[in-house]
């Protein structure tokens, strides 16, 4: 006799399908989700120590007048490479147990060209979408206003995905 397979579900998924016999949600509590409100600040207070929001060394590297922020994204990148690596190399679960699948995505050319609009705004408005809300944390206000770009890029691209090359 064999045991059905079970598939465990993601965040998102369970609480697409908590759904009561009427098909109305039922409520969540909003506390699990301090964990994240709490590492958003740190990782904020890091970004604002490390200067990586700072206007002028966003600059400096798009001039190729400074090694720091090359230094900061290599190190993120090896890091990455260095995490992916000992998930993979020891089947590292998360903390629920579940177990860790990284999917290979195909490339597009509409990449290349995202990436360009991306590097684009970001050389112009020294503000990519991670430091954006740290920036406006510190004071730097006129930052909404990339914020609120951001947003309306985002929408705009998913309103015109279909036509857009992929």
């Amino acid at each position: 006799m064999s045991l059905p397979l079970i598939k465990v579900n993601t965040d998102s998924e369970v609480n697409a399908q908590n759904l009561t016999g009427k098909g109305a949600a039922v409520p969540q509590p909003g506390w699990p989700n301090l964990k994240y409100l709490i590492v958003g600040i740190l990782f904020g207070i890091v970004f604002v120590k490390a200067e990586i929001i700072s206007w002028f060394r966003i600059q400096e590297m798009f001039r190729l007048q400074s090694f720091h922020m090359y230094g900061v994204i290599g190190s993120a990148v090896l890091t990455g490479m260095l995490s992916v690596w000992i998930i993979k190399r020891w089947n590292v679960r998360t903390l629920r147990g579940e177990k860790i699948v990284f999917q290979d995505k195909p490339f597009h050319k509409g990449q290349i060209f995202g990436g360009l609009l991306f590097g684009l705004g970001w050389a112009m408005t020294g503000a990519c979408p991670g430091p954006l809300f740290a920036q406006i944390g510190t004071g730097a206000t006129v930052i909404a206003v990339t914020l609120l770009s951001a947003i309306a890029g985002t929408w705009v691209y998913g309103y015109f995905r279909e036509r857009l090359p992929h």
